[in-house]
């Protein structure tokens, strides 16, 4: 009998914890769409469940009018398993995230402006000018275009996945992965914000490039902030001055 209070008890955290995953999918769509990283039904937005499925926002609807109740899961091959929807034409790309990072809990893809812009123009964001981006995302680097929706895309992320949580996506957009989708829509932000600077910079005369020393004075710092330290990313900027 007590055993099967306990899966009662289950149950209903299961529950629980899904309706508020839903609330949370909602709200940061609205976000989203409210500061201009989507317009129109651009977009999307995904939670793991648990080790087999999926929570995410559905195909072709705008990311500024979901409620919790329009989400659908599916399984880790894609298919539908609540939810009247289609789930979102990128959801190969969600899929290749949550196999090769079990860390990852959360993605969100957009097509920020300024980050966008960076991306049609083939450049990544890897120079060491911000100290908050190089301690909490390394480098930003640019995904090869593949078509939208397919394995073509997955194809040029895959060597980049394990090791980043932001990657440009050329001609696309942006992707960044999290613990919990607060996380990687923060990230989202920051590509954004770091992105706008950037060019900015540029319009100035130039970044200042930090050297060498502060940007390892950084990389040190980051266990301090609970940030993840991944070979990749300790990679120091390919522009980046030597002394």
């Amino acid at each position: 009998m007590i055993h099967d209070d306990f899966i009662e008890i289950d149950e209903k955290y299961e529950v629980l914890m899904e309706g508020k995953q839903r609330r949370e999918l909602s709200v940061i769509g609205r976000r989203m769409y409210a500061r201009g990283l989507v317009v129109a039904a651009e977009g999307n937005l995904s939670v793991r469940l648990d080790a087999h499925h999926i929570l995410m926002t559905p195909s072709g609807r705008c990311k500024g009018r979901l409620t919790p109740k329009d989400m659908v899961v599916t399984d880790l091959d894609g298919r539908l398993q609540v939810g009247t929807g289609a789930p979102s034409s990128e959801i190969l790309m969600h899929l290749l995230f949550y196999r090769a990072r079990p860390d990852v809990r959360a993605i969100c893809h957009a097509h920020p402006p300024t980050a966008t812009a960076f991306a049609t123009a083939g450049r990544a964001l890897e120079e060491a000018v911000l100290p908050e981006v190089i301690v909490g995302l390394g480098k930003i680097p640019l995904a090869p275009y593949g078509t939208p929706g397919t394995w073509e895309l997955c194809a040029g992320l895959e060597p980049l996945v394990s090791n980043y949580d932001a990657i440009l996506l050329e001609n696309h957009g942006v992707v960044t992965c999290g613990p919990d989708l607060s996380a990687a829509y923060y990230r989202m932000e920051t590509v954004e914000q770091f992105a706008r600077v950037m060019l900015t910079a540029e319009l100035l005369g130039g970044p200042h490039l930090l050297p060498r020393t502060e940007v390892l004075k950084l990389v040190a710092a980051r266990p301090r902030y609970g940030v993840p330290v991944r070979r990749k990313n300790l990679e120091l900027p390919v522009a980046l001055r030597t002394n």
